[in-house]
């Protein structure tokens, strides 16, 4: 390897003179575009579909595209940093998806669940696709949809994404389908752990002191 280097020296040390100075700052390390949320929840780019909370659907959107991730803007103001994903290697278009995104417009259409394009991106872990599967099995189309979009929209107001993926484990290894009543009383705060919140009225008359207070000064 010496032997090597010492034989590219002269043609290293002639690139050397023509070298300039690094820069002071950090050079820019993405590309920026812009891309409108859709109907759908999301924006698709470089063939890759990304969601984002729905309350974004029509907004115009900036988004610096780096190597590994996505920060997006509206206007000056970042909203949020999306994992970059690829697209297949046959063309196929690729799915970023986050459920709690899009779990609002679910529950007003559970029957959507059925046809999205990125149903199988859309499960956070792997006992709510597989749960998805049996329920499609044990009670048909409708109820599965149904039921499966309550489970999200508890993973994810209630915060327990991966508790409830546990309970649904043991569900699955029994055959058997979720209470979701059971479920939500297990999931719900404890009362006792509630703070007794005590809001003591205040006296009108006080603010006539105030208003006294104003015309003095």
């Amino acid at each position: 390897m010496t032997a090597r280097n010492r034989r590219h020296g002269p043609a290293i040390d002639a690139e050397r003179k023509s070298l300039q100075p690094l820069p002071n700052m950090r050079t820019t390390d993405y590309e920026e575009v812009l891309v409108t949320v859709t109907s759908s929840g999301g924006f698709t780019l470089r063939k890759v579909f990304y969601t984002v909370p729905s309350r974004l659907i029509g907004h115009r959107l900036r988004v610096r595209l780096y190597d590994d991730r996505l920060d997006v803007f509206i206007g000056g103001t970042r909203l949020m940093t999306l994992q970059r994903g690829r697209a297949g290697a046959n063309g196929k278009h690729g799915h970023v998806v986050d459920y709690r995104h899009v779990i609002h417009s679910l529950r007003r259409k559970p029957m959507a669940l059925r046809g999205l394009v990125y149903r199988d991106s859309l499960f956070p872990r792997a006992p709510y696709r597989l749960m998805f599967e049996h329920l499609l099995e044990a009670v048909g189309e409708k109820k599965a949809c149904r039921i499966m979009v309550e489970l999200l929209a508890m993973a994810h107001e209630r915060a327990c994404e991966a508790e409830l993926a546990h309970f649904l484990a043991e569900d699955l290894a029994a055959r058997r389908v979720p209470c979701l009543a059971t479920l939500r009383t297990r999931f719900s705060p404890d009362p006792a752990t509630l703070p007794e919140v005590v809001v003591e009225m205040v006296s009108l008359s006080i603010y006539d002191g105030l208003i006294e207070q104003g015309e003095a000064a």
